[in-house]
């Protein structure tokens, strides 16, 4: 059941599919930030996986810290949470699920495995509310009306 939808423009999620790509085999993982209560993601943040791993995700705690005193200075909030999965289907693992504490976030998932240079890539969106996972639409739009 698709629940909710997640809106957000064609550069962003190319943004995204990019780093993705250019931290493979490693997961990559990052944010983009939004107007406090707009839900309408605007800022690309790629953030370093300091596990630098191709199965898990970390971002540095003086990283993470940095960005959310930016995000608060510019009234900001994480709109998204991304990571990319190297090796499997873009679905949150437990651990992710775990280490989701972002309940008004959207998780995007996107899946490198099985794919060349020039994809296609899974590209996926979940809200996860307290262990809870649901899937929900992804809409891409050149711009925001």
């Amino acid at each position: 059941m698709l629940a909710d939808m997640l809106t957000l423009t064609q550069a962003l999620h190319d943004e995204i599919v990019a780093h993705a790509r250019q931290d493979h085999p490693d997961e990559a993982c990052g944010v983009v930030a939004g107007p406090v209560g707009s839900g309408r993601p605007e800022r690309f943040i790629p953030m370093f996986n300091a596990a630098r791993s191709p199965t898990f995700y970390e971002f540095d705690s003086g990283d993470l810290l940095k960005l959310y005193r930016e995000m608060d200075d510019r009234d900001e909030e994480p709109v998204i949470i991304y990571h990319s999965h190297t090796a499997t289907e873009a679905h949150p693992s437990r651990t992710d699920i775990s280490y989701a504490n972002e309940p008004g976030a959207h998780y995007v998932l996107v899946s490198t495995a099985d794919t060349d240079d020039a994809g296609p890539f899974q590209f996926r969106s979940f809200r996860i509310v307290d262990g809870q996972v649901t899937e929900e639409e992804v809409e891409i739009v050149e711009a925001y009306a």
